[in-house]
């Protein structure tokens, strides 16, 4: 991670967003492609829900990804904001 000496806490906050943000998208993409494949196991386990249901797969996708980015990405950039670029300089 490499962030200028001048960076306002607003652009480290973007970065690591950003950052969070191909996390979370790869894991989506990957965990629908790996959900989808195994939609005939589920079908054992769904009541009232076909296992292909596209509300549900969104409703979970966005569950997940508002829990990794809320989670994940505030106590990233809570503590990346803390550290002063000084002391970060020391430690490189």
């Amino acid at each position: 991670m490499r962030v200028a000496l001048g960076a306002q806490r607003a652009d480290v906050l973007r970065m690591l967003l950003r950052g969070t943000l191909v996390l979370v998208c790869a894991g989506l993409v990957i965990g629908g492609a790996r959900s989808a494949a195994v939609t005939r196991v589920l079908d054992r386990f769904l009541f009232e829900v076909k296992p292909t249901d596209p509300a549900t797969f969104a409703t979970v996708a966005l569950t997940l990804a508002c829990a990794a980015l809320g989670g994940e990405a505030t106590f990233r950039a809570r503590r990346a904001m803390k550290v002063d670029p000084i002391v970060a300089l020391r430690y490189e």
